[in-house]
């Protein structure tokens, strides 16, 4: 005697079909980490700690400063009391000063624009940088 399929056994077979084939496919991605174990991030180099002029550089730029100069001697030596003072005298807007490099460079931090005070004259005395844009 052959059988014939009802329609409910027909809408039993159609389900137990898709339910197989949803857990046959893997969907996603195919990760071998169990659920409870977070995926590794990709790595990347960790950056090197700053240190030294760049660590200082840094520090003085979160202060953010429209302006940022370094000065130092032009004969390579360390920045003396006088020099500092000097400094400090030709350019009183500066608000943030910062010796680094072994006390060879100082960085100042400003939203003044030195170039419409002194810096003429802090350059005939020091060799100067503008960090400002960089």
């Amino acid at each position: 005697m052959p059988h014939k399929l009802t329609t409910a056994g027909f809408v039993i077979l159609a389900m137990l079909v898709a339910a197989l084939s949803f857990t046959s496919c893997s969907r996603g991605t195919t990760n071998s980490a169990s659920p409870s174990e977070p995926a590794a991030a990709q790595s990347s180099p960790a950056p090197s700690p700053k240190s030294g002029f760049e660590a200082d550089l840094e520090f003085v730029r979160k202060g953010q400063y429209t302006y940022l100069w370094v000065f130092s001697r032009k004969d390579g030596k360390t920045i003396d009391k006088n020099d500092a003072a000097y400094l400090r005298t030709n350019a009183p807007q500066v608000v943030d000063w910062v010796t680094t490099d072994e006390g060879r460079k100082v960085i100042a931090g400003t939203n003044f624009n030195l170039e419409e005070g002194n810096l003429g004259l802090l350059k005939k005395r020091f060799n100067v940088e503008d960090y400002s844009s960089r």
